[in-house]
């Protein structure tokens, strides 16, 4: 089965080498090259590819923003990032958004294909640093506490967490919320002190791990 592929990159030079290894790789055809977020939300839907490979940092709409205004419409569209960053945060804004993997720029081509080829089979290729950095973030042990680690949050805070945890960004909470841009400063510092955490990752790490404790256990416990 061939498949499709889009590429969204503002970097010609990297562009081209990706254009060229899909073209040059069988199985793959290329659907559509784009160097902006706003031109691939406008040209996507039409090319309806398997896989889109996107970067993160793209003028106009970040890469994040594009995925998460496009699954939703598409759900069968897989969408790899492909980018230089490695932070938690920009890893798991992007899935939350709803990418399915995520790669380095220094992928070589034989993993690149092989991500490809693997998303398609419903897997989620990440580069092993990447993979590191997501499992490190779900290592702290769920407190025996957990509904009570919950409880300490105030309904307003819960909003926010429940809204970071789906990757809006913290200006897109500010106006979902209607609050103001430092406010919503306020709430997060809150909610990192009561659930000890350092950055936005590890809150919407803890969050889920802390919802899926009360999920899973025994009622009456």
């Amino acid at each position: 089965m061939t498949i499709s592929v889009s590429i969204v990159e503002d970097d010609l030079p990297v562009r081209s080498i990706y254009a060229k290894w899909l073209r040059e790789t069988e199985g793959f055809r290329l659907a559509g090259l784009h160097d902006n977020g706003l031109a691939a939300l406008a040209a996507l839907p039409q090319e309806q590819p398997d896989v889109v490979l996107m970067d993160i940092n793209l003028p106009g709409l970040n890469g994040v923003e594009c995925v998460r205004q496009l699954k939703p419409r598409f759900p069968a569209m897989q969408f790899v990032m492909i980018t230089v960053y490695e932070d938690p945060d920009r890893i798991f804004n992007a899935l939350a958004a709803g990418a399915t993997g995520y790669l380095l720029k220094q992928t070589e081509r034989g993993e690149l294909v092989a991500a490809l080829r693997d998303v398609q089979r419903g897997g989620s290729p990440m580069s092993s640093g990447i993979a590191r950095k997501v499992v490190q973030c779900f290592q702290t042990p769920a407190p025996a506490g957990a509904e009570g680690e919950l409880q300490q949050l105030s309904a307003r805070e819960h909003e926010v967490l429940g809204l970071l945890a789906r990757g809006y960004l913290y200006k897109e909470i500010a106006e979902t919320l209607k609050l103001s841009d430092h406010t919503v400063d306020t709430y997060l510092r809150r909610i990192y002190e009561k659930l000890h955490v350092h950055s936005r990752a590890q809150a919407t790490a803890r969050y889920a791990e802390l919802k899926s404790h009360l999920a899973t256990a025994p009622s009456g416990s």
